[in-house]
C-alpha cells in the first residue's frame, strides 16, 4: 500500500469521526504533510478540539491540551527550572511545548505576553530558558483555537505570531442532515462508554517514520515554473494591489511577507498528494490561497470601516490575478 493510500485512509477515518467538517480535515493533514502549524476559527461547539484529538488518537504521537486563560503565564508553556534542595541545584522540568501535537485552545483568551511565549517553538523548533536552549522534536504541529475576535474577553493575535501559523481556517455550522449525524454518533459513542466490550477494534497508528517518508514525497511533487511563478505573483499582489486595480490599491494596507509564497507552495504540493497526484494544479494554488493569505493580509482602515472582509479581498485578488 502506498503512502498515499495511507492518508487517503486516514482521512476518511477522521472523517467518519469528526461529520460534517471535510475541509477541516483536509487543512489538518496539509499542516501535517506541510510541517507547519494551523489556526483554526469557530465558533463553540464545532468539532475543532474534537478533529485534533481525533487526528492525535491515529497517529503515533504525543498528545497535549492547554486551555489558554488570562492568568496562564509563559513558563506554563515552556517549563520552568525546579530547585532541588537535596543537592542544591536547578532542573528544568519540561511543559507541554515538548509534546509532538499541541492544541492551543481559545489562545485568544491569553493576554499577547503569553500567546508570544510560542513564538520561538513555532518559527525555531526550540525553547530557550536562561542560557539553554531545548530542541522540539522533529514531529512538532501546533493547532490553535480562537473565537471570533468579536466575542467578549478575547484579545487580537499580534501580527508576528500569525505570520507563524501555515493556515488560518475558518469553519461553519454543519448543514441539519449532517447534524442528525452527529447526534447519532455521538448516541453510539455514548454506548461504547457503557459497554467497553462493544468498542471496536483499534486500527494501526500512522508512524512518524511514514510521516517524515510522506513529506518527502510531497516536497519532490513536480511544480511547473508557471505555476512557480503564478504562486509569487499571488502573494506580491497583496503588496501591490493597485497592480491589478486602484480600488484594491486603497482596500489594502499591508501584504503578505515571503513566508506566504513559501506556505502557498508547500500547501498545494500537499493538497495535489493528498488527491493523488504527482503534479500541482492552479486549483490547489487557488483553493488554498484564502487560507495561506487570510491571516496576511490587513485591510486598509477604509475596507475596514466599510465592512469588507479580508475574504472578500483575496478572492477579488485570486480573480485578478492571470492564471498560467
Amino acid at each position: 500500500m502506498s503512502l498515499q493510500d495511507v492518508f487517503r485512509q486516514l482521512a476518511a477515518r477522521l472523517e467518519a469521526a469528526v461529520l460534517g467538517q471535510p475541509q477541516l480535515v483536509e487543512r489538518l493533514l496539509i499542516g501535517l504533510l506541510a510541517d507547519g502549524h494551523l489556526l483554526v476559527e469557530g465558533a463553540p461547539g464545532l468539532a475543532k478540539t474534537r478533529a485534533i484529538r481525533s487526528l492525535a488518537a491515529m497517529i503515533a504521537a504525543d498528545f497535549h491540551r492547554i486551555q489558554f486563560t488570562p492568568d496562564l503565564l509563559p513558563a506554563d508553556l515552556t517549563g520552568t527550572e525546579i530547585f532541588r534542595p537535596q543537592d542544591g541545584s536547578f532542573h528544568f522540568e519540561r511543559g507541554p511545548l515538548f509534546h509532538h501535537l499541541l492544541l492551543a485552545d481559545e489562545i485568544n483568551r491569553a493576554p499577547a505576553k503569553v500567546q508570544s511565549a510560542l513564538l520561538e517553538a513555532m518559527g525555531e523548533r526550540q525553547i530557550t530558558v536562561g542560557q539553554t536552549s531545548f530542541p522540539l522534536p522533529g514531529l512538532f504541529l501546533v493547532m490553535a483555537t480562537q473565537n471570533p475576535v468579536e466575542h467578549e474577553g478575547t484579545y487580537p493575535l499580534p501580527e508576528a505570531q500569525l505570520d507563524r501559523f501555515l493556515l488560518h481556517v475558518r469553519v461553519d455550522y454543519p448543514d441539519a442532515a449532517t447534524e442528525r449525524g452527529i447526534l447519532r454518533l455521538a448516541r453510539d459513542e455514548a454506548r461504547g462508554a457503557l459497554e467497553p466490550s462493544a468498542a471496536p477494534t483499534a486500527q494501526r497508528a500512522l508512524t512518524q517514520t511514514e510521516i517524515f517518508a510522506a513529506r518527502r514525497e510531497v516536497l519532490d511533487l513536480h511544480l511547473a515554473p508557471e505555476l512557480e511563478d503564478y504562486i509569487v505573483r499571488l502573494v506580491t499582489a497583496t503588496r501591490a494591489p493597485e497592480t491589478y486595480g486602484a480600488d484594491l490599491g486603497a482596500r489594502v494596507r499591508f501584504g503578505a511577507s515571503p513566508r506566504g509564497a513559501i506556505a502557498l507552495e508547500r500547501c498545494a504540493r500537499a493538497r495535489a498528494w493528498l488527491h493523488g497526484r504527482d503534479y500541482v494544479s492552479p486549483a490547489d494554488i487557488q483553493a488554498l490561497a484564502p487560507d495561506v493569505l487570510r491571516h496576511r493580509v490587513v485591510p486598509s482602515w477604509e475596507a475596514q470601516s466599510e465592512g469588507e472582509s479580508v475574504d472578500a479581498l483575496v478572492v477579488a485578488l485570486i480573480e485578478r490575478v492571470p492564471v498560467p
